[in-house]
């Protein structure tokens, strides 16, 4: 599984509606400014039971839900909806959320899910991907999950890629900056399977697997192709030698590749460990967590202050 850091470009959207339940007036004004900029219709609803009375009359091609309510609120709107529209298209944005929350989103295909802190530019993404599958299906399918290990097989396709990656966003419980370390490598590493494992093909499937014990987060990786040998592969950054960091760009241009390949050397730089297997086309990513600092008994007050609030 060579690496792979291909951008999401975005097409201009055709003209859509989207339907948008009310998130309060900062994330209200980010979300309007997104779709407005996409030159897109928005409907407005106050609440989920709003959102049940008007898809019965009308059709939308996306519904964002809002931060008000729960993950575990929405995921039970989005099974009431599939009765009336099967195909509707769901982002769901919760202020409140648990991995429970994010799994049973996946299973009941959700297209993304957001809770606090993100970026307007990650929903933006989001947005233009819901709108631009011209014949949207899941892709991702849950093998079996617990709030522990998830197992999962993947689409190799692109837009697959990045909507995993949001959902392991969503669903982490790591502290955030190892949170983000662990979601850049293993994007790095499922766009390298699905590109030079699954050659992008969406007939192929990429197996996927999270397991988060206490001090630990492993990532796995198996892609359907026959695999490499690290050593032998010229074209990755990892190959250069110490004294030529570059040589591999010679090598991608010889071969016609597109630039690239630093992905195995990052993903190694954001992990602890990343080992593969004897044929290397099924990767492990290793994240080992420090263990609490204990209370100092010497300290008058150790209550742990509260993260601010993200509206």
């Amino acid at each position: 599984m060579p690496a792979a850091s291909t951008p999401l470009v975005r097409e201009p959207l055709p003209q859509k509606t989207v339907l948008v339940v009310d998130s309060g007036p900062k994330v209200n004004a980010m979300i309007n400014r997104v779709l407005n900029d996409a030159g897109l219709t928005i409907h407005r609803a106050v609440d989920n039971k709003t959102v049940l009375s008007l898809v019965k009359e009308n059709s939308f091609d996306l519904i964002v839900t809002g931060q008000k309510t729960s993950g575990r609120e929405d995921v039970e709107l989005l099974h009431a909806i599939r009765n009336s529209r099967p195909q509707v298209r769901m982002i769901i944005l919760a202020d409140e959320s648990t991995p429970a929350d994010v799994i049973n989103a996946v299973r009941a295909g959700a297209f993304s899910y957001f809770c606090p802190p993100y970026t307007p530019g990650g929903f933006v993404d989001i947005v233009h991907l819901a709108l631009m599958q011209p014949a949207w299906d899941d892709g991702i399918e849950i093998v079996s999950a617990t709030t522990s290990w998830v197992r999962l097989i993947v689409r190799c396709d692109l837009a697959t890629a990045n909507r995993l990656v949001q959902f392991l966003r969503a669903g982490s419980t790591l502290p955030e900056a190892e949170k983000e370390d662990v979601v850049a490598a293993f994007h790095e590493i499922l766009l390298n399977a699905i590109e030079h494992g699954g050659h992008f093909d969406r007939s192929q499937y990429a197996e996927v697997g999270f397991v988060r014990a206490r001090r630990l987060m492993i990532c796995r990786v198996k892609d359907p192709g026959q695999g490499f040998s690290l050593e032998e592969v010229r074209h990755l950054a990892a190959s250069s030698s110490p004294q030529d960091l570059l040589s591999h760009i010679r090598v991608r241009d010889e071969l016609g590749l597109r630039p690239g390949g630093f992905g195995v050397m990052l993903a190694k730089k954001l992990v602890d460990e990343l080992i593969y297997n004897e044929q290397g086309n099924n990767v492990l990513l290793l994240k080992y967590l420090d263990p609490p600092a204990r209370p100092d008994p010497n300290t008058k007050n150790n209550a742990p202050v509260s993260p601010p609030i993200h509206n």
